[in-house]
């Protein structure tokens, strides 16, 4: 290991704006790593490898062993590349020319094969035949590390699906390339798709629910929409066990779960939807920190809450999914924290909140400043008294103003009622063109009018009159109203 190499590649990556983690997360690599199976858990070892400090040359050793295991010759290069940098003597940092040129021979090989065999199933004219070799195919690119071939050898099975089941299968297997590359809007649709599929039985139902929630609850968390992230793992049923580990496990669905629904609902919402959920309570018990932060975000203990979400954060930030999200969470769960904590008291000192949230006034100024500014708190600072105050309201004044508001739309209302019922008394006629035309006949005493015509069988009321003509009503009714009074 050679400190200065490891020092000089991550500062490298902080010039770059990337996200580097200094200190030692909470959990154990080789114990976090037993949560996932297939490609996730390399896409987690290369994740963990260029942010993690600590654990970087450990979890790229961890990545090439278990690549070579495989057939994906570009992640296994990669993996070689960065560890070389950041420690170029280590005897795994030499690149196995022998292994990736096999590797990379039988690929090829078993690709033109595949080809071949599609292609004559293709002429056969058999579609089970070709769905088959699609599937073949694109699980042969998926095993190889090229996302972007599978996800078009699945999608050309859609033309060769003779059942039910075969859609499934097919939305499945393009749900996890696709979460693979990033491509969350086709996550939603092909989760939609199985969704509003016929199921063959209620078994089969109920054992692709907790896929499909995890899945677009992770499609709505990438899109930055918390609550409807939040809401999607709630949902999600404890049956969620191992079956979707090569995605996430039923750890991730806990975190995620448990940070959106911090982020984006209320201490009540966190009562009723979090903690006295009972599928979501079996996810919870796998993760007690974050079981006690939301209790103690619901018991107003606000820096209790903040204090166990800190101590978790480098474990965020070298999770693939969460990472780019931590930031953004944390401000929401802080923010959310100081409204919660202000709104029993007119004013308070900013030397109490800056001790009841662990940090110093002036950090703290700042960041009510910011906050005030945005509209998120309603209140403003005395700089001379060293005072966070609330803005008074006029509720007198506010209730006379929503009286007369109401008042003037009944006005309104009325008004508008009374211009129609004068209009239809007063037997108002549009002639329209000669021929089989439309004819508007208005009678005493009836609320509409009967269309008369071809195309248009239905009633219309007067106000299909009102609006093209309102320019025109609104001239003439002043004296309608006269002549109806008089």
């Amino acid at each position: 290991m050679s400190p200065d190499s490891l020092r000089a590649f991550f500062e490298q990556r902080e010039a770059a704006k990337h996200t580097v983690v200094h200190g030692a997360p909470r959990f154990d690599l080789e114990g976090y790593l037993s949560n996932y199976s297939g490609r996730t858990r390399v896409d987690r070892l290369i994740h963990i490898g260029t942010h993690s400090v600590p654990l970087a040359i450990e979890a790229l050793k961890l990545v090439i062993k278990l690549l070579k295991q495989g057939t994906d010759v570009v992640r296994y290069k990669f993996a070689v590349s960065v560890l070389q940098k950041i420690s170029p003597h280590d005897p795994d940092a030499r690149l196995d020319e022998d292994w990736a040129d096999r590797t990379a021979r039988k690929v090829q090989i078993e690709t033109e094969k595949m080809e071949a065999a599609l292609k004559s199933y293709k002429h056969n004219l058999i579609k089970e035949s070709i769905r088959m070799g699609h599937e073949d195919l694109g699980n042969h690119f998926y095993a190889s590390g090229d996302l972007t071939n599978a996800f078009k050898c699945y999608s050309r099975m859609r033309d060769f699906c003779t059942a039910p089941k075969h859609v499934l299968d097919m939305s499945l297997q393009i749900i996890r390339v696709c979460i693979e590359q990033g491509n969350m809007l086709s996550v939603q649709t092909h989760v939609s798709k199985i969704r509003n599929l016929h199921k063959t039985s209620e078994d089969e139902e109920e054992a692709l629910k907790p896929k499909l929630a995890a899945a677009m609850g992770l499609a709505h968390l990438s899109a930055g929409h918390y609550l409807s992230a939040a809401r999607c793992f709630l949902e999600c049923p404890p049956t969620l066990g191992s079956t979707f580990n090569d995605v996430m496990s039923s750890n991730d669905v806990a975190i995620y779960g448990g940070l959106c629904a911090l982020a984006s609902m209320d201490r009540q919402a966190l009562k009723s939807e979090v903690l006295d959920n009972n599928h979501f309570r079996g996810f919870l018990e796998l993760e007690p920190h974050m079981r006690r932060a939301i209790h103690y975000f619901y018991s107003a203990k606000y820096s209790n809450c903040l204090q166990i979400l800190e101590e978790y954060k480098n474990d965020y930030l070298l999770d693939i999914h969460l990472y780019h999200h931590v930031r953004s969470l944390y401000d929401s769960i802080r923010s959310k924290s100081i409204v919660q904590y202000f709104i029993p008291f007119s004013c308070v000192t900013l030397s109490s909140m800056a001790e009841a949230f662990a940090t110093n006034e002036a950090r703290l100024e700042s960041e009510l400043v910011g906050m005030i500014q945005s509209g998120i708190l309603d209140a403003r600072i005395d700089t001379q008294n060293r005072l966070l105050v609330a803005k008074e309201t006029d509720l007198r004044a506010s209730v006379h103003k929503n009286v007369l508001d109401m008042a003037s739309n009944y006005e309104r209302s009325a008004r508008q009622k009374l211009t129609r019922i004068n209009m239809a008394r007063s037997g108002l006629e549009v002639r329209g063109p000669k021929g089989p035309s439309t004819t508007l006949m208005g009678g005493t005493g009836h609320e509409g009018s009967v269309v008369k015509g071809p195309g248009l069988p239905r009633t219309l009321q007067l106000d299909d009159l009102v609006f093209p003509f309102g320019r025109y009503v609104y001239r003439i009714l002043p004296a309608l109203v006269t002549c109806c009074s008089s």
